[in-house]
């Protein structure tokens, strides 16, 4: 990557669902040390814009780069190979298999890789010593230790986030898309999943949609503001509780 590059710059980029624009002509960047909180009211497009950044749908209009190279037509491996994740809105795991299981199949094409040689497709997972040390780190900062060998299907809400959040990370990606991290948990899980995250933003490249407004004028100091597939503005917590477009569309308290 070229001295100067942008991690990942969104430029005139828009999606239409029959005759309807979901994303209209959105442009916005982020570089290293700039993690985002993009809110907006139910429907302005926060989730389809998170789709097209991360190669879930194509793009209709605009162009997208992720550390200069041109991902516009790019396939979700290649966008992955570059360092991008994205979570869901709702968990998106192997329920019939364990948290360790889930976490092994997060690590496939990552810098966690056998060493088995020629036999490597031949060996079983159980044998890949430096992957299982970085399941047993992630299991360690997600507190999952003792759930290791739990099938996800009899873990809890709260439990399932974690791991998910435990997979966008295990690979040590340079930017993560969290596409409402918070929904559905408790007061007390809400409060380990918002410290991760905010330790993530010191860290890493995020860009998170979050409806807890608490939350999101917390987690970092630049906000994204979507509203009918267009954004709106961008700036400090403070700029956006005082901008009175951004009152009226999101109903904020200045």
């Amino acid at each position: 990557m070229k001295e100067g590059t942008k991690a990942l710059v969104v430029e005139g980029v828009s999606k239409f669902f029959g005759g309807v624009r979901a994303v209209d002509q959105v442009s916005l960047t982020l570089d290293t040390g700039m993690s985002t909180v993009m809110i907006g009211p139910n429907g302005a497009g926060k989730t389809t814009l998170f789709n097209l950044i991360a190669g879930v749908y194509p793009l209709d209009e605009g162009r997208i780069t992720l550390f200069g190279e041109d991902i516009s037509k790019a396939s979700i491996q290649r966008r992955s190979e570059l360092g991008l994740v994205r979570t869901y809105q709702t968990c998106n795991l192997f329920k019939e298999l364990t948290v360790e299981e889930n976490l092994y199949l997060s690590l496939k094409n990552s810098p966690w890789r056998a060493s088995g040689g020629l036999l490597e497709p031949f060996l079983p997972w159980t044998w890949d010593k430096k992957r299982k040390e970085r399941i047993w780190e992630i299991c360690q900062v997600m507190q999952l230790e003792d759930l290791k060998d739990t099938l996800v299907l009899n873990m809890s809400h709260g439990q399932q986030r974690q791991l998910e959040l435990g997979m966008a990370i295990i690979s040590d990606p340079k930017i993560i898309l969290f596409d409402e991290p918070m929904a559905g948990l408790s007061p007390t899980e809400r409060v380990f999943i918002g410290e991760l995250i905010r330790k993530l933003a010191r860290e890493k490249i995020i860009l998170v949609i979050e409806h807890d407004m608490d939350f999101a004028l917390r987690i970092t100091d630049r906000i994204a503001v979507l509203d009918h597939g267009r954004l709106i503005k961008v700036g400090t917590p403070q700029e956006i509780q005082s901008d009175q477009e951004v009152q009226k569309i999101y109903k904020l308290q200045g």
